[in-house]
């Protein structure tokens, strides 16, 4: 008991500061306890809550788990969110209200308070663009691709910025969000206006030349994927997924809500790639966070199977739904305390899938298995038909990988005898076209390895080329991209296998550039030097998506440093640190960190990225910036 209360002393020391005394934590008016506290009190408080239900994972060493540090910067909001809904669902749900506020407010210093409704600071006047918002005319950049194959190249008409006048990009706005520690997910850019989702789960329409706010919803859950813009009769309207798996339709010009649909009721899914619209209808990735609760004894783990949705963008209605694991979840045994053990479970997908209108299937990018048996559908791009959703064709990479959040510690949960390396697929699969008309499929993978794929041959194996040395958070993360000669693999590395500690001796980061046609190195532009002055998250690693215009390719640092490389020799062109804290157009405190995510998109001259990732290892911020040149 009394080493118990030690850790707790040594916890409460960490999270101490320059702060009031936590309410939860004192007498109500007049000296009482008030009822619904006076249980916590007696069980020790937050910290003790803490200590007993959250403390194996959070104080433990896995970057991909928030530390004391990184929980400390969030709202008590966020707690209980993950809590209730979110990641911690499982752990949350032992607990009664009052002791989950007290952990949030213990953690965090301050108190629950009623959601506070838009800033008024930052509105527009008058609205840019046409009321119809139509999207054949103006540059824009819609979804994540930003077009059906995900390339993440913008051709020069649309991006209105050149290689020459890349040098000369200053900054020409911030916004920020509020009540977040991570801005994660990717602008949208049509009609004059810019469309962005938030960790407290705003969805916000921005004037895209001035950052006013048009208009603000609030969905059930955050928002970490990019807005998708299409037409719906006379107008248009944004569509978009959230944490805990609802797809939403809202009128573009409005921002009313026209439908919401829940698309899997598995309580660790949610929607973190961007939905794809093609022909009225919405392709939906679906991935979970039930990876996180592997270090949990008690847990049964595991049973969710990742998915690819299909909606009818009018109504919501489903057309189809196909698991990426066919079958259900059965025991499969016991871990080491007696808990029921599930399987097969796991193979999400967490990017955004890919159109072929040509051959008619949509691709989809799958991750790693959390329980055993092994399918052969984990790791893998997948090809389904667009109308139907049956599979076509499969094409695995890495063959068991089976792995969870804890097999990398000392005493694991819920691992299997043969635990996977965790080189799933983070970024979406590319399809583009070389010079002599052939098609390719470019997909990153975290094993570090870029890969080149035949659509015409189930998949097959064009060429292969190793860019990094790959571990949990390394090798190539959330996306790559191509222009009409060369694909480009973007290096995290923050860790090294096989101890998923981070690796002082090996520097993470660097960009290649690799020979369409042959998978051969045209160029390597090596890390640069950090923006940060030291501490989690500060290096060079390169884990957000990247972005190529005609002469530059475009990338966000998990130093905080947002840079344009050249296209013919990888020389840099233009670099600015984000590191710092930013006037807002909206009035809201906000400053640039890490940049991890969705990285930077261009259009209509203009260049925008969220600075700020609070999780995966990297420190948290919650500003979108808007560049531009003067003219």
């Amino acid at each position: 008991m009394r080493n118990r209360f030690l850790v707790v002393a040594a916890v409460t020391a960490a999270l101490a500061g320059p702060r009031t005394v936590l309410a939860a934590q004192q007498p109500a008016a007049g000296g009482a306890a008030r009822p619904a506290e006076a249980g916590v009190q007696a069980a020790g408080g937050g910290a003790v809550l803490f200590q007993n239900n959250c403390a194996t994972c959070h104080a433990g060493n896995d970057p991909r788990v928030p530390p004391l540090a990184a929980l400390r910067q969030r709202t008590p909001e966020q707690i209980v969110e993950a809590l209730v809904t979110g990641p911690m669902r499982e752990q949350g749900a032992d607990l009664t209200d009052a002791q989950r506020r007290a952990i949030a407010e213990f953690l965090t210093g301050g108190t629950l308070a009623t959601r506070a409704s838009a800033p008024a600071a930052g509105r527009c006047i008058t609205p840019p663009g046409p009321p119809s918002l139509d999207l054949a005319s103006g540059p824009q950049w819609n979804g994540w691709g930003p077009g059906l194959t995900n390339t993440r190249f913008q051709p020069a008409a649309q991006a209105g910025l050149t290689a020459e006048q890349t040098p000369k990009l200053t900054l020409r706005w911030a916004f920020g969000f509020p009540n977040a520690t991570s801005a994660r997910a990717l602008p949208t850019v049509a009609g004059g206006r810019l469309f962005v989702g938030s960790n407290s789960g705003d969805v916000y329409s921005l004037d895209a030349k001035t950052g006013c706010t048009i208009w603000m919803y609030h969905a059930k859950s955050a928002v970490r994927t990019a807005i998708v813009i299409g037409p719906r009769g006379s107008g248009s309207a944004v569509y978009f997924g959230d944490g805990r798996a609802n797809v939403y339709a809202l009128d573009a010009v409005s921002g009313d809500l026209l439908w919401s649909r829940n698309v899997d009721e598995h309580p660790s899914a949610h929607i973190t790639g961007t939905p794809t619209l093609y022909n009225n209808r919405l392709y939906v990735p679906v991935a979970s966070g039930e990876e996180g609760q592997g270090n949990n004894p008690r847990y049964e783990c595991c049973t969710f199977r990742g998915s690819l949705v299909a909606l009818d963008t009018t109504t919501g209605t489903l057309a189809w739904k196909t698991y990426t694991i066919s079958a259900d979840a059965k025991p499969i045994g016991k871990n080491a305390g007696g808990t029921t053990r599930w399987g097969p479970s796991g193979a999400g997908i967490w990017s955004s899938p890919t159109v072929d209108a040509k051959r008619g299937v949509v691709y989809a990018a799958t991750g790693n298995m959390y329980t055993e048996p092994q399918q052969g559908t984990s790791d893998a791009i997948m090809a389904l038909d667009l109308e139907t959703g049956a599979t076509r064709w499969v094409a695995q990479v890495t063959p068991k990988d089976v792995f969870v959040v804890g097999c990398n510690a000392p005493n694991p949960a819920n691992c299997p005898a043969e635990v996977g390396p965790d080189f799933d697929f983070g970024s979406a699969p590319i399809l583009v076209t070389l010079a002599g008309g052939r098609d390719v499929i470019v997909a990153g993978q975290k094993s570090g390895v870029g890969w080149a794929l035949d659509p015409d041959n189930r998949g097959a194996v064009l060429w292969q080329y190793k860019a990094g040395r790959g571990s949990a958070l390394g090798g190539l993360e959330f996306g790559s991209a191509v222009d009409a000669e060369q694909a480009y693999f973007a290096v995290s590395d923050t860790i090294g296998p096989p101890t998923m500690q981070f690796d002082s001796t090996l520097q993470p980061g660097g960009l290649h550039a690799v020979k369409l046609a042959t998978g051969e190195r045209a160029w390597f532009a090596p890390p640069p030097p950090v923006k940060c002055a030291a501490g989690r998250g500060c290096n060079a690693a390169i884990l957000a998506a990247i972005t190529v215009i005609p002469g530059v390719v475009f990338t966000g640092s998990n130093d905080g440093g947002v840079r344009g490389f050249s296209t013919k020799d990888g020389a840099l062109l233009w670099e600015f640190d984000t590191n710092r804290d930013f006037e807002t157009v909206n009035g809201v405190p906000a400053k640039g960190a890490s940049i991890s995510g969705p990285g930077p998109i261009v259009a209509g001259g203009m260049l925008y990225i969220n600075s700020g990732y609070g999780a995966l290892g990297g420190r948290p911020g919650n500003v979108l910036l808007a560049f531009g040149v003067e003219k």
